[in-house]
Order: C-alpha cells, then sequence, then structure tokens
C-alpha cells in the first residue's frame, strides 16, 4: 500500500498567504495539495517557492480574481486548465493525473445574492462542471475532485440553518446541483469519516469575530469515485491556519488514502 495525502485550501490570495502555505507543506509534506483564489497572474506565480520545497506546480493564474493551482510532489501529467475551453473563461478549473488517481481542482463562483446574474451563472457553473465530469469520467476509476464549491450541502454544515437557509451559498438550487455530484457516485470523504456537524472549512471576514465564534461553513470539499473514497483511511480539517496572523478566510482540508 502507497499513502496519498492531499488537501485544497483557498488561500484568498497566494502572495500574501504563501508563508501559510509554506508552512503547512512543511509540516504536513502532502503528495498533492489544490489551491484556490490564488489571485496571481501566471507570470508572477512563486513556482520557485515550491521548487525550494521539492514540490511541482500545475496553475491557471488570472489578475487580482479567482486562479487555481495543484501542487504535487511528484510531477503531474497536466490535463485541463478550464471548464469550457474558451479564451476569456475565468480562471476556476484544473485538472491532472498524480499517482493513477484522476484529479480536479475547482473554485465554483460565489454567486453574490439568488436573482441575480451571478447566482444564474453560478448554476450555470456547477452544471457545466457536472457535465464535463459525466463525460469523460468513470466512477469505476479513481476520481477525486477538490476545492471550494461555495455550498453548503447539509443544515450541518452551516453554524445558523435557518437563518441562512435559501441565501447564496444554502440554497436548494444550489444543493440540488451538488446532489447530482453524490447521486452520480461521488462520495464526500470529509462526511465519510465525520458525520457530525460544528466543523467548517470557512468563516466570513464581514462577521465580526466568525472564527472565535464558531460562525463557519463548510464549502470546500474532497470528493472521490467509489473505489477510492473505499481507500480513504482519514478526513480532517486543520483550524490551525486560521488562528494565524493575516490567515485567509478558509482552511486547510486534507484526506488520506491507501493506493
Amino acid at each position: 500500500m502507497v499513502r496519498f495525502k492531499i488537501a485544497t485550501f483557498n488561500a484568498n490570495s497566494l502572495r500574501v498567504r504563501l508563508p501559510i502555505v509554506k508552512e503547512w507543506l512543511a509540516k504536513e509534506q502532502p503528495d498533492a495539495l489544490c489551491l484556490q483564489e490564488i489571485k496571481v497572474q501566471d507570470k508572477d506565480f512563486p513556482t520557485e517557492d515550491f521548487e525550494a520545497m521539492g514540490y511541482h506546480a500545475l496553475f491557471r493564474g488570472q489578475k487580482s480574481y479567482n486562479g487555481v493551482a495543484i501542487i504535487t510532489r511528484r510531477p503531474a501529467e497536466s490535463g485541463r486548465f478550464s471548464l469550457y475551453g474558451g479564451p476569456l473563461e475565468e480562471a476556476r478549473f484544473i485538472s491532472a493525473e498524480i499517482d493513477a488517481v484522476s484529479l480536479i481542482n475547482v473554485y465554483v463562483p460565489q454567486g453574490v445574492a439568488p436573482g441575480t446574474e451571478k447566482f444564474a451563472y453560478k448554476l450555470e457553473w456547477l452544471q457545466e462542471l457536472f457535465s464535463y465530469i459525466e463525460k469523460n469520467y468513470k466512477t469505476s476509476l479513481p476520481l477525486l475532485i477538490t476545492g471550494d464549491f461555495n455550498v453548503a450541502f447539509e443544515p450541518i454544515d452551516v453554524y445558523d440553518p435557518e437563518g441562512l437557509r435559501g441565501g447564496v451559498g444554502f440554497h436548494p438550487d444550489e444543493q440540488a446541483l451538488m446532489q447530482r455530484f453524490f447521486d452520480w457516485g461521488l462520495i464526500d470523504v470529509f462526511r465519510k469519516h465525520e458525520p457530525g456537524g460544528g466543523f467548517y472549512t470557512f468563516w466570513d471576514y464581514r462577521i465580526p469575530n466568525a472564527f472565535r465564534r464558531k460562525m463557519g461553513w463548510r464549502i470546500d470539499y474532497i470528493l472521490a469515485s467509489p473505489s477510492l473514497a473505499a481507500k480513504s483511511r482519514r478526513a480532517w480539517i486543520d483550524v490551525e491556519p486560521r488562528k494565524v496572523e493575516k490567515p485567509s478566510d478558509h482552511t486547510f482540508l486534507a484526506a488520506e488514502f491507501e493506493l
């Protein structure tokens, strides 16, 4: 058996959060780290910092907004750098092959508010992602889909389900689209190991002391095909990086498998 450790983290600016990312890599030494909201153009991506730590990087950046990356211990075979394939597409999707595992990293649009064009775009993007996966992958093969989905799926995934119900991030239309991924066969690896509530990956900056008050959301995921989920040994949320100076509004979600 070979251990395979993977994590996902919305950095909310890689340049600002690079020390946090490097410290976490040094401590945990994952085989793959998926980053979202790196907010850096390709020419400014800190490739040398990762290479100095023995890691390789695949990335698709964008000035000031969005951006995704896959950091791997062993060289990964690059796959696709966009979902739609258009030249003006936002940098929200990247895929690769590593250790015989197909890996997709996504940053789903936030959506702003139900009834807006941006919310409609979010729903369209999620549907497009599902259609792409359904068309190009099989649940019988090793597949991981990680990232910030900007959707809390269950009431236990938010600090105030009654107060937040129907708003962006906790809306039935978003949850119905997430359900399609599960119906297709993908498994929420964190939920496989932790069925209880009170575990969050995101705390809104706009709420004073949200982290200390435990006012969080679980909107980051590691989804696995059934054959791969069966090999998962643990999954956890590391809240320590949310306690440091100048943290992201998200923290690291990680999982370990025996391949």
